[in-house]
């Protein structure tokens, strides 16, 4: 077997999980709440300006306007949420947040007899804010450290097969279509994010089966991704079928 030289650059990721929603700085607003069609009856406003209080940075949900640390690390911004929960008789909602891989962190509901939409939601965003803590940030997310080349160690050398493995742990993947990063969680997850999305594009766990994984979809589809020639592979649902989309290391 072929060997290839070269200067081994070592990249190092910590990670740990954050309990509660203080642990976070970083919040990110989507473009639209859960169960409002056509009005969010100014609530985007208060709760940014809400949460800005309470000390969080706040982002739209378009990744491109979001600071370089938080592009660097997704995994260490929120998701929120307001969800339309109301009643017959009162206006209720859910304030929602969700980590990088679409689990609930926390949720907390408001609820308002005032019948006037913007008022009345308005007032139950305001009671669910109550309980939402000041930001109290950990350094607990994704964090990545680079030896630079000419701090290395002399040169090694290393096998095909050791090549592919270490460029398989992170990188950028595409389709042609889309850009994704590679994000490894633990050793038996990792996540794909796009470019300018907030959440992930799709959540990969491993099964007992060699690099074959259960996915999880941003769109909330299940369904089975491999690794193929260094390549990873979705089977992509369409309908009462699959096709295979080939995601290509960068």
């Amino acid at each position: 077997m072929k060997k290839l030289s070269t200067i081994i650059a070592v990249v190092c990721f910590t990670f740990s999980y954050a309990q509660k929603v203080s642990d976070y700085k970083y919040v990110a607003l989507p473009e639209k709440f859960t169960g409002f069609k056509n009005d969010q009856y100014k609530m985007d406003v208060l709760l940014a300006k809400s949460l800005k209080q309470k000390q969080y940075i706040v982002f739209s949900g378009n990744r491109s306007q979001w600071s370089s640390e938080g592009n660097s690390n997704p995994c260490g911004v929120l998701n929120a949420d307001v969800i339309n929960d109301s009643g017959f008789l009162r206006n209720k909602v859910i304030l929602e947040f969700k980590d990088c891989n679409g689990k609930v962190v926390s949720n907390y509901k408001g609820s308002s007899s005032i019948k006037d939409f913007e008022e009345g939601f308005q007032d139950a965003l305001k009671q669910a804010l109550v309980a939402v803590a000041v930001s109290s940030p950990k350094e607990i997310q994704i964090q990545a450290s680079v030896q630079q080349t000419q701090n290395a160690e002399p040169v090694k050398e290393v096998t095909i097969e050791k090549v592919e493995s270490s460029t398989s742990q992170n990188g950028k993947y595409t389709n042609g279509k889309v850009n994704l990063q590679k994000v490894q969680i633990d050793d038996s997850q990792f996540i794909l994010v796009e470019e300018n999305g907030s959440v992930p594009f799709a959540t990969f766990k491993s099964t007992s089966k060699k690099d074959t994984f259960k996915v999880k979809l941003k769109s909330g589809e299940s369904t089975l991704g491999y690794y193929e020639n260094g390549d990873i592979v979705i089977e992509m649902p369409k309908g009462d079928d699959y096709t295979k989309e080939v995601f290509k290391l960068k």
